[in-house]
């Protein structure tokens, strides 16, 4: 699939408030595309729309070809699901689970058999550099490789687009450094990721970078 994400035009209002006002992009197979600006410049807003946790009040996201405004929400949870994942900035992994667990979780929620899951686990964890912390917990591994296990989480399932939420916002230098050379990775590999970052280091790295600012686009190079 050439071009997993496109948004075209897109609006979104919160009652008089417009958080986005006529937004076009895209982000093909193969490209780490930065999301750039002030805060309150509309990038939670456009990654919540992509990640289909919120609809466009006009335009369009399409995802893998699909236009989520045209989705029943249990279409869109299955979108979310099964052709999207997440990084965030602080993690989000479940304490009471091993890393190895919480890798596994969104191949859990599909369905997939114990042997498919274990083997695609694996496979992840040694993507990541982080084989051997399989069966750590959350607690007793550092940020960096908590981090790392999030990228495992969040591209376990073969995902169309990988959100990155600030995926070096929480981590020292040396750690934010390896999970840029891991999405770099990732996108040399065929992965689309879109982040969003205000670290001029991880937007050095990216493919494409889209400046914004008030909801709008300001350039893109």
């Amino acid at each position: 699939m050439r071009q997993p994400v496109f948004v075209s035009a897109v609006q979104k209002a919160y009652g008089e408030v417009c958080a986005l006002d006529g937004v076009t992009f895209d982000v093909n197979a193969g490209e780490l595309v930065a999301l750039l600006g002030p805060s309150g410049c509309g990038k939670s807003t456009m990654l919540n729309l992509v990640g289909c946790i919120d609809l466009p009040t006009a335009g369009e996201v399409r995802i893998g070809g699909v236009a989520t405004g045209s989705l029943t929400d249990d279409a869109l949870t299955t979108l979310r699901r099964d052709r999207i994942g997440t990084v965030f900035q602080f993690f989000n992994l479940l304490p009471t689970l091993s890393l190895s667990q919480n890798i596994g979780l969104p191949l859990v929620l599909q369905g997939r058999t114990r042997a498919e899951i274990a083997e695609r686990v694996d496979e992840v964890l040694a993507a990541v550099g982080i084989a051997d912390k399989a069966r750590a917990m959350p607690a007793q591994v550092s940020g960096g490789q908590l981090q790392r296990a999030a990228i495992a989480r969040a591209i376990v399932h073969r995902p169309a687009i990988l959100l990155a939420d600030e995926p070096t916002g929480n981590l020292d230098s040396h750690n934010g450094e390896n999970v840029l050379r891991i999405l770099e990775g990732l996108a040399a590999s065929g992965q689309a990721i879109l982040m969003a970052t205000h670290s001029a280091e991880a937007a050095a790295r990216a493919t494409r970078r889209v400046h914004m600012r008030d909801g709008r686009i300001e350039s893109i190079a």
